[in-house]
């Protein structure tokens, strides 16, 4: 999609769902005005997603077969039934960051099991002043800064592909017994994996492609580590957050990178 003068990656993240869990049933059905899709997993378990008639993602619930239900994220704005701020980026400055660098930007290939369940648990690095949406959280990068990032920088892709090997998998390993344990603690946490590419290329096909390599570490994490997959969101960034500033070819530039975002979408005190 294109908003103003740049272009967005914007999908449905059902297909995913679907694939991670195998067997999994999909059902639609028209509630007032909005459109609910129910993915029914083979333990009973659905996951229950509503979006307005423009296609908005509105709430994400998971619902028990005792019938609880754990929510996931709502992108309803207070005081204001049945809107929804689609794709608006918010403008904030650049956060002050206290803690040391390596604590702020972990690096799976250099972090114990313990860093990155701290990681994946820690608080903001600064004060939330309030709810953001979903969306808000995908196009605000200040806003994202807020909270820490994990570098799988022991993943990394071939020039112009989303697939990984069996070996480079198993390389998920940790970050997936880490999200395990964390979702474990906290069933309704919420974390962002973000999809990059290098500079090489067209901007477009590079935001599709970046987009495509974040759903195959989301889809591996739940089919390899059992990670839930409804805990998971992905968005595709392209080329716009170069780790290595080259206009080159360059594999470490060809990543993913994961944000616990629930602190942004429940306004969470920092600790």
């Amino acid at each position: 999609m294109r908003e103003g003068d740049r272009y967005i990656i914007r999908h449905d993240e059902t297909d995913r769902f679907r694939r991670a869990y195998g067997d999994a049933q999909v059902r639609r059905e028209r509630r007032g005005q909005n459109d609910v899709t129910i993915v029914r997993r083979p333990n009973g378990v659905e996951i229950v997603t509503i979006r307005d008639p423009d296609g908005n993602l509105l709430r994400r619930v998971r619902r028990e077969p005792d019938g609880r239900q754990i929510v996931l994220f709502e992108n309803a704005v207070p005081g204001r039934r049945g809107r929804t701020i689609f794709e608006e980026a918010i403008v904030l400055p650049p956060p002050q960051i206290t803690i040391p660098r390596e604590r702020y930007i972990v690096e799976v290939e250099e972090a114990s099991q313990e860093d990155l369940y701290e990681a994946f648990t820690a608080p903001p690095v600064e004060r939330i002043e309030r709810t953001y949406t979903l969306d808000q959280v995908r196009q605000s990068p200040a806003l994202r800064d807020r909270v820490r990032r994990v570098d799988v920088d022991t993943v990394t892709f071939d020039f112009g592909s989303w697939e990984l090997s069996e070996e480079q998998a198993r390389a998920l390993t940790g970050v997936g017994q880490a999200l395990r344990r964390a979702i474990e603690r906290n069933p309704s946490e919420v974390f962002l994996i973000e999809g990059h590419t290098d500079a090489v290329g067209s901007d477009i096909d590079n935001l599709t492609l970046s987009d495509r390599r974040a759903e195959t570490v989301a889809t591996l994490l739940t089919e390899m580590f059992g990670v839930p997959a409804e805990n998971l969101t992905t968005q595709g960034y392209g080329e716009q957050y170069l780790k290595i500033n080259t206009q080159e070819a360059e594999r470490q530039n060809r990543r993913v990178t994961i944000r616990r975002i629930t602190p942004l979408l429940r306004n969470e005190a920092r600790q």
